[in-house]
């Protein structure tokens, strides 16, 4: 895998890198949402839990594949609030490798699935060789 963090010429970038290659298996992860392994709702007013629990979800994901937040391609970040948007950065980097981060796209929407639903990402993954 090679992150091409900022390319010359490109725009400087903020917890993201412009592109990512890599060779092998791949991961999609549907977006995930701030549901606990219950189904219950995390953080309903609070943007920092909500993004932290869906991380939560995709490392669980990536686990069970037996792959890890490291091996993660690309992000899509969906937030209902760009207000939310400091909060979700601060979380993000606590799950991301910053000197390597992951190829990423980020998405104001109008609503989610759930009206409490304030963040939802996919992911695309590399699945390390076995």
């Amino acid at each position: 895998m090679q992150h091409h963090i900022r390319p010359d010429g490109t725009p400087p970038v903020n917890g993201y890198s412009h592109a990512v290659s890599f060779a092998g298996p791949t991961l999609l992860i549907s977006g995930q949402v701030p549901l606990d392994a219950e189904g219950r709702l995390v953080g309903y007013d609070d943007p920092a839990e909500q993004t932290r629990q869906v991380f939560r979800n995709i490392a669980a994901i990536l686990d069970d594949a037996g792959a890890a937040m490291g091996d993660v391609l690309k992000l899509t970040v969906f937030l209902t609030n760009m207000a939310d948007l400091a909060a979700f950065r601060t979380v993000r980097d606590e799950f991301v490798d910053v000197s390597r981060p992951p190829a990423s796209s980020l998405v104001q929407v109008g609503g989610l699935v759930h009206p409490a639903f304030r963040v939802e990402i996919e992911a695309i993954a590399a699945l390390p060789a076995r």
